[in-house]
């Protein structure tokens, strides 16, 4: 493959654009560019550092590093989820929920695909599973995210429908089952949007990373058609077991609506 080596002065360019858009953005008012410095420097950094890391890691290629690695990123993920929660389930629930669903549905997912589809050998080689998992990691988190805020803000704003519903003697699953539905489509719209504007109206990222690295365009067109619906089916596994965990959360054994299981989140 013929890659064209970019030089720091290419970067800088870059980076110049970001800053202009900062001074733009302050001298309007809008109250932005410190938002946008601080997390041009934080993209700056932290992919600096996960380029020495993997740079290292492909270079001693070990299943335990591998595996280390996937936890780290999987716990910094469960962070992300929780914080982006307006209003947020208290103790280990808050954490647990989001990060315990992307588990489940984004390394069930990332290890199908590995062993079955793309088979590289070993099965867990870093050059394939790392990037795999991250690009479902992310997308997954996103729609948990996603979902889960939906569920808990609307759960609160329509608690005396709910239980209304309760006191007419519905479970607690047909009570919070419209909110539920509607919160888990928040979650999947954004992946079901990126699906239907692949190729006309946007290259995804994968593919045309390949296709800059010198890939054919059509052996890229595969794998970026294999990653979309490895992405669509780990998001919705996780948002849909994640809105439900959390649902089952929102009451109790005796099917009250326990709102008081919920805490303020980041933006409250």
């Amino acid at each position: 493959m013929n890659v064209i080596a970019l030089s720091p002065w290419d970067l800088s360019l870059a980076a110049a654009l970001v800053v202009a858009l900062a001074a733009l953005t302050a001298r309007i008012g809008m109250g932005l560019s410190r938002s946008l410095l601080i997390s041009g420097a934080r993209t700056v950094i932290q992919l600096l550092l996960i380029g020495l890391v993997l740079k290292t890691l492909f270079e001693n290629a070990q299943l335990y590093w591998v595996a280390g690695l996937a936890l780290i990123m999987l716990s910094v993920a469960g962070y992300e989820v929780m914080s982006r929660q307006g209003r947020r389930f208290s103790g280990w629930w808050g954490y647990g929920i989001g990060t315990s669903a992307m588990f489940v549905s984004a390394f069930a997912v990332t290890v199908l695909a590995l062993t079955t589809m793309i088979g590289p050998s070993p099965w867990w080689e870093p050059q394939y599973a790392i990037p795999l998992l991250g690009m479902l990691l992310g997308n997954t988190m996103t729609g948990i995210a996603l979902g889960l805020d939906r569920l808990t803000q609307t759960a609160w704003q329509q608690r005396r429908v709910i239980e209304a519903r309760l006191m007419m003697g519905h479970g607690w699953g047909e009570s919070i089952g419209q909110i539920r539905r509607d919160a888990a489509r928040s979650g999947l719209m954004p992946i079901i949007n990126a699906m239907a504007a692949a190729g006309i109206v946007s290259l995804p990222g994968m593919m045309t990373g390949q296709i800059l690295a010198g890939t054919p365009p059509m052996e890229a067109v595969k794998y970026q058609i294999l990653i979309m619906f490895l992405i669509t089916a780990g998001t919705g596994f996780g948002t849909l077991g994640a809105v439900w965990l959390g649902s089952k959360r929102l009451f109790d054994d005796r099917q009250r609506l326990r709102l008081d299981r919920l805490k303020p989140g980041r933006g409250k």
